[in-house]
């Protein structure tokens, strides 16, 4: 498919020719060949999203990445393929950080867990031994 309003064409360069095709000087005809490339329709990271909705909604954030990935979904479907791909990095950045900050959370939790186990055991064993 060659671009609007350009037809394809030979296009003979400037200067003499002495008999040797692709030589400096010579002129020569230059042939181009337009490849069609299908690129995949960009992702909206819907099911992402979801989860981060779901299990780690740490300042809504998963909430805002479930409605930029609807909205890439909209505008993939409309054929707004550039909007799509701008909606589904935002839903991505989005969900990244969402599962950054409920990993961090979930860790958190976990360690201050160990830490009131470890000083509950201390405070048992304390009265129990007369420390």
């Amino acid at each position: 498919m060659n671009p609007a309003g350009y037809k394809p064409e030979a296009v003979p360069l400037q200067g003499g020719y002495d008999g040797r095709p692709g030589q400096p000087g010579g002129q020569s005809v230059v042939q181009y060949t337009t490849v069609n490339v299908t690129t995949e329709p960009p992702k909206d990271h819907i099911i992402w999203s979801l989860c981060s909705f779901v299990y780690s909604n740490y300042c809504c954030l998963g909430l805002a990445a479930l409605i930029f990935s609807i909205k890439a979904r909209d505008r993939k479907v409309v054929g707004d393929l550039e909007g799509a791909q701008h909606y589904g990095s935002t839903a991505r950045c989005l969900n990244i950080w969402a599962t950054v900050l409920g990993c961090i959370m979930v860790l958190i939790i976990i360690i201050l867990f160990i830490v009131q186990a470890v000083a509950a055991s201390r405070i048992h064993s304390m009265y129990n031994y007369g420390y």
